[in-house]
């Protein structure tokens, strides 16, 4: 084929074929992810606790600067570094875990500074109760990483929500409506 019919092709092709960008599909290592709480306890100090059992998906298109975020938190897999307060906010008094056994965050939009994830807005479902919510992230980074030898996200960001709005109520005003979540994210890049 002579050159000027081959680049004539070419051009064609690339004229006719719209862009395409991917969209990277990062599974949510679960040794890497942790979703923490604070609160104020009778007004005299911080208390915090954490989620064990964290699980989910982040699917994101760096070039046009979307995707989204699934987040899925066992609730039972609550831990305050005291077995008595994990059963009583595995009861029915907090999270009623035998009935309501995930807490789920599934993003609606993600925003970019330049090209930085800086905010998620979404969705949060704690006790079949869904609440939007907008996650300030703190830091966003991703890159090849050895431990894997794969391309990996992660990101750490927090919310601050009134847990009565989610029929988590028991206690108020002794302890404090208003709860912060953090949330520490790791994902791995499926191939």
């Amino acid at each position: 084929m002579p050159p000027l019919v081959l680049r004539f092709t070419f051009l064609v092709f690339f004229i006719l074929c719209p862009l395409s960008y991917a969209t990277d599909h990062y599974v949510i290592d679960p040794n890497h992810t942790f979703s923490s709480f604070e609160y104020q306890h009778w007004g005299l100090s911080a208390q915090r606790g954490q989620f064990d059992k964290n699980s989910g998906f982040i699917d994101l298109d760096e070039d046009n600067k979307s995707g989204s975020i699934t987040i899925e938190i066992d609730a039972s897999s609550v831990h305050t570094g005291s077995e008595l307060f994990d059963n009583i906010m595995r009861s029915d008094s907090f999270f009623a875990t035998q009935q309501f056994q995930k807490i789920i965050f599934n993003s609606t939009k993600l925003i970019f500074n330049d090209d930085k994830l800086s905010q998620v807005e979404g969705n949060l479902t704690i006790k079949d109760k869904t609440k939007p919510v907008v996650i300030d992230i703190t830091q966003f980074n991703c890159r090849f990483m050895l431990l894997y030898l794969k391309r990996a996200c992660g990101a750490n960001g927090f919310t601050k929500i009134l847990r009565s709005d989610f029929g988590v109520d028991r206690f108020i005003p002794f302890v404090s409506d208003e709860v912060t979540l953090y949330f520490s994210v790791e994902g791995i890049k499926e191939e």
